[in-house]
């Protein structure tokens, strides 16, 4: 039996500006956006290489609200694994992401730690230098 890791939920303040900065400052795609019905939407982004997507949930209560940007309570929530770390590095600080220091070198490889729209944390992390 094999299984795989589909979705991850990461609660916003409102679903737009979260979409576009998904698509804009990561390159995301929309996988899919439906109207629930009483303003909730089912939205999943994924990266371009593909892999797990993210579910954005609007916050609809007062405790959700409080988890927005601190879902991880405060680590690294997610991992955004990429090929060229120069080149998406590179792209994103183009498109503004807010990056909490300079790439740095470990054993696994490349990484540098990042900021969504939310404050929560993220690893950008590419392949070790040869």
């Amino acid at each position: 039996m094999s299984a795989a890791l589909l979705t991850v939920t990461l609660v916003v303040a409102e679903y737009d500006p979260a979409i576009a900065w998904f698509r804009r400052a990561l390159g995301f795609t929309v996988l899919e956006d439906t109207d629930m019905g009483g303003g909730k939407r089912w939205v999943r982004l994924a990266p371009p290489g593909g892999g797990s997507a993210l579910l954005i949930a609007r916050a609809a209560t007062s405790r959700e609200a409080a988890a927005i940007g601190t879902q991880a309570g405060g680590r690294v929530a997610f991992f955004l694994q990429t090929e060229d770390f120069p080149a998406t590095h590179a792209r994103m600080c183009a498109e503004g992401v807010e990056f909490e220091g300079s790439p740095r070198a470990e054993p696994y490889g490349m990484v540098a730690v990042f900021r969504d729209l939310c404050g929560n944390r993220w690893d950008l992390i590419g392949p070790a230098s040869a």
